[in-house]
């Protein structure tokens, strides 16, 4: 838990803690409280070592995070607190796993669960509260991985409003837009789409534009090899290609300052295609880099696969 909990951890907060299980086991990491300065105060877990390449996910705010399992024997986590203003902070627990459980998926806010195990082969369902709709997959399996580590099939779904932005996008090829591009999109922005394909399949992300308030307002891309992807500021994302049969965009401004947005446009690669083909789907030893104010993280993309290289800027 963080320090001072549940009084308020203190300005200029920067701790670290880091999780080890035996081989052949993860973590399981169960967030019972959580409420940090939002934007400000932030909690990243790291898949490993605290290190760059290692980031898993950035939380912030007073939304309860969903429960998270490590994808090896450690797992991190940095709590770094600026100047001005505390909140409650976070408790959580952990529970080391044998690499044949998935774990719990994580309770859904709005919603229901159906399920009690979490072992190879098992199933959980999902289902939303009058006056919300399923966003995602309402069925989960937990399925043998890569290295035969057991992992769900599909990731969380989430229960949203009728008013909400994001979606779940099945078809062959779509476009993705910020709400209102190119116009500016709104504050306090708080938009996910998942874009799901037949088991097998790989979806190539190729953006269009982009322009977030640089260090501010993020977009997270989840799906590909590796920690998530993080984007900000005005440079153009290389292209991305998802290492699962899905991929999911999580959009994020504070509460100031609004830029044009983002527009993207995905394809769905078919099994029977990639195959036809002759290519194997496997990471690039020569992962590019991109650089954001938080992070670099590696951009993994298929061997011999070539996605749209995209539009450049002025041209």
């Amino acid at each position: 838990e963080s320090p001072g909990f549940p009084y308020g951890y203190p300005n200029y907060a920067n701790c670290t803690w880091t999780i080890t299980a035996e081989e052949q086991h993860r973590i399981q990491l169960v967030f019972q409280s959580f409420a940090l300065e939002e934007d400000f105060d932030v909690l990243s877990v790291f898949d490993g070592p605290p290190q760059p390449e290692n980031l898993r996910t950035r939380l912030t705010g007073f939304q309860l995070p969903a429960t998270i399992v490590s994808a090896a024997t450690t797992l991190s986590l940095r709590l770094i607190s600026d100047y001005a203003v505390s909140a409650q902070g976070f408790h959580a627990t952990y529970e080391v796993l044998p690499s044949h459980t998935c774990g719990n998926p994580g309770r859904l806010p709005n919603g229901i669960q159906q399920g009690s195990t979490f072992n190879l082969g098992d199933k959980v369902r999902y289902s939303c509260n009058p006056g919300f709709f399923l966003e995602g997959h309402a069925v989960l399996t937990c399925h043998a991985g890569s290295e035969n580590s057991a992992t769900w099939d599909f990731p969380l779904p989430s229960c949203r409003a009728d008013d909400a932005c994001g979606g779940t996008l099945r078809g062959q090829s779509g476009i993705i837009s910020s709400p209102h591009f190119p116009s500016e999109y709104h504050n306090n922005a708080d938009c996910t789409w998942t874009i799901l394909a037949e088991l097998g399949d790989t979806i190539a992300l190729v953006f269009i534009d982009f322009q977030l308030e640089d260090g501010y307002d993020f977009l997270e891309v989840t799906g590909t090899e590796g920690s998530s992807l993080w984007f900000t500021g005005a440079s153009l994302p290389a292209p991305v290609i998802s290492s699962k049969n899905w991929l999911r965009l999580h959009f994020t401004s504070d509460g100031n300052h609004r830029q044009r947005g983002f527009s993207a446009q995905y394809q769905v690669k078919k099994q029977i295609e990639l195959k036809s083909r002759g290519v194997k789907l496997m990471p690039s030893k020569d992962s590019s880099q991109k650089t954001s104010v938080l992070t670099q993280v590696g951009v993994s993309q298929g061997h011999n696969m070539c996605p749209d290289p995209g539009i450049p800027e002025r041209g």
